[in-house]
């Protein structure tokens, strides 16, 4: 059992009276890097409202990260939040050009799995109230306050409502089952709720909650529990402890989607690449281009104006 998260129950968070401190969350990993540095000088650039930065990466990428350090950005090993027994090492099936993490606790993990507890764990080592996550391969285009999160003491709770009961969902509903069981949930109780994108936000408080939950239920660690299934999601388990155990307790409902991403297909032309910017919805303020397509970055930083 994990000592750091005190709670044994289902705690419903309070209104937050004063204005709550925010950090932004960004997990990242060596080939993301430039990406990351991209990120990091837009968000600068154009964001407030946030009193810090922590970017969380593997413990042999950390010497690379540290270079975007500052007094307000903080590189974070994951040796530091994530338990002890387990490990990362080169993959001998992909030709040891891929990372695994395992151990006698829980299924063997990929980085975009790691990743996912790493955002969880933060909760138990920063101190802001508000926990905003960006993925490391977004860039800031537009003015962004991140105030937007709260509103009368409340978080803004990514939702996007009953889409997992329409066609092409089949994997969200596997993570959305999947979080159910990590949260003690009975089986018949199925959420058709979305809580997945890039720029949202959780409260700190209530992750710990969370965490203190899973491990209740379970008898184990929070991250032996999460990590016994190869399919999950942090959104999915986050959202569907406020919605399905708290209802809705200390948040409120948002759909609509800061940032523009680009999540499958090819790399975008430059023609493509300026139409895409320019749908982007009013209050998008940020765009994401999914790393694994390939889209270099050099193009990007051209076609952005920071070139």
């Amino acid at each position: 059992m994990n000592s750091r998260f005190v709670p044994s129950a289902t705690v419903e968070p309070s209104p937050l009276r004063r204005m709550p401190t925010a950090a932004i969350v960004t997990a990242s990993y060596a080939p993301d890097f430039e990406r990351c540095r991209l990120l990091c000088e837009t968000l600068d650039r154009h964001a407030s409202g946030a009193a810090h930065h922590y970017i969380l990466v593997e413990h042999r990428d950390i010497k690379l990260f540290r270079q975007m350090e500052t007094s307000r950005r903080t590189i974070v090993d994951e040796r530091a939040l994530l338990p002890r027994w387990l490990h990362a090492f080169d993959d001998p099936l992909s030709l040891f050009r891929r990372r695994v993490w395992l151990s006698l606790k829980t299924q063997p993990l990929r980085g975009w799995h790691v990743q996912q507890l790493r955002r969880i764990a933060i909760s138990a080592h920063a101190s802001e109230d508000v926990l905003i996550f960006c993925d490391s391969d977004v860039a800031f285009l537009k003015s962004f306050d991140c105030s937007i999160f709260w509103r009368n003491g409340k978080a803004r709770l990514f939702r996007r409502d009953g889409v997992l009961a329409h066609e092409g969902h089949e994997e969200h509903r596997i993570w959305s089952r999947n979080a159910g069981a990590a949260l003690g949930l009975d089986p018949s109780r199925i959420s058709n709720h979305d809580y997945i994108s890039t720029l949202i936000a959780w409260r700190r408080d209530t992750v710990l909650a969370m965490c203190g939950e899973i491990e209740k239920v379970h008898g184990r660690n929070w991250v032996e529990v999460v990590g016994s299934a190869r399919k999950f999601s942090e959104c999915m388990i986050y959202g569907r402890y406020v919605d399905d155990l708290l209802e809705g307790a200390g948040h409120f409902h948002g759909s609509e989607e800061f940032c523009r991403v680009h999540w499958t297909g090819e790399a975008l032309s430059d023609d493509e690449f300026r139409r895409f910017v320019a749908v982007m919805a009013p209050e998008q303020v940020a765009i994401g281009m999914q790393s694994f397509i390939g889209t270099d970055i050099g193009r990007i930083r051209r076609l952005i104006g920071l070139n």
